[in-house]
Formats: C-alpha cells, structure tokens, sequence
C-alpha cells in the first residue's frame, strides 16, 4: 500500500510539472537575460492571484544554482501581498522549462513558450494557466496581441484574459 501512495504522489507531482500536450518551450533559453523585473500584462484567472493588480514577478540567482522567484501584487485594499519561491530547470538549462515552487515540495510548471526576453507567453502544466510578462509596465499593444494570437492558437481561452492594472 505504503508503494502505491508513493507512486500516485510521484506521478501527481510530475502532472504538475509537465508541458501541455503539443507545446514547445524555447530553445535556446538564456536564463542571464531573463532574469529581472517582469510585469504581469494578463493571465488567466486562478486563486492565489484573484483580485491582484501591480503584479511583478523578479527572477534572481540562488546560491545553489536555481532561481529565486519573487511575486508582489496589490490587493483590493491597496495591501500588498508577496510570495517566494524557487525555481529549477527541468531538463536542459538551454530548455524555458522549470519547475517552481512556492510551498515545500510541491512543484508546478514554469514553461516559457515565446519570449524576446521584452515580452513573455508562459504557462504552466496546462491550458488553465496563462501569463503575458514584459519588462515594461506598458508594452506595445502590437506586441501583446500577437501573443494572445499566438495563447489562442495554442488552444488557450484568451477570450477570458485578465488585463492587468499596472497603474498605481
């Protein structure tokens, strides 16, 4: 029995970091050039980010070789509100594809599917999840429609995008 749990959480766990079916990460990554400040432009909707606006996510160097994930964003009443996590390559580390994680063991997907180290097209294990990054807080219009063609495309429901306040 003790074998069986431990091969059901081993394989919810690899669920949680895998790439959705038909999708492709960048390759060649350069993680020197993707580190910094990012600013969230749009997402799909989830839980742990419900009602935030202002949200950045800055990516730094860890002693240990990983990735140090810093996520803040202002809630409703004006309270800011952060999470730090860390993050590994799953695979090679020229791949976009990580795994991150916030609390304990527990790791989701971090996959980069487009980026021009401006802007950002990142999702996680699944269609449900769905980030447009840039480094400024107002990219081109141009710029951010082609990656929600290219969500769309993908089969994500950009119809229900969250459009992200950057205005303080």
């Amino acid at each position: 029995m003790r074998t069986l749990i431990l091969l059901a959480l081993a394989l919810l766990a690899t669920a949680c970091t895998g790439i959705p079916p038909g999708h492709q990460v960048v390759k060649p990554f350069q993680l020197d050039r993707y580190l910094g400040t990012w600013y969230e432009v749009a997402r799909l909707d989830h839980g742990f980010e419900r009602g935030l606006s202002r949200v950045t996510a800055n990516y730094s160097l860890r002693d240990d070789g990983g990735v140090r994930v810093l996520n803040r964003g202002q809630d409703e009443q004006g309270e800011w509100r952060e999470a730090e996590g860390r993050a590994y390559f799953v695979g090679e580390r020229d791949e976009g594809r990580l795994k991150v994680s916030f609390f304990g063991p527990f790791y989701g997907s971090y996959n980069v599917l487009a980026t021009d180290y401006d802007l950002s097209l990142v999702s996680s294990y699944n269609l449900q999840y769905l980030w447009i990054l840039s480094r400024t807080p107002h990219p081109p219009k141009e710029k951010v429609e082609a990656l929600v063609e290219r969500a769309r495309g993908l089969g994500f429901a950009t119809d229900q995008l969250i459009w992200v306040s950057q205005t303080p």
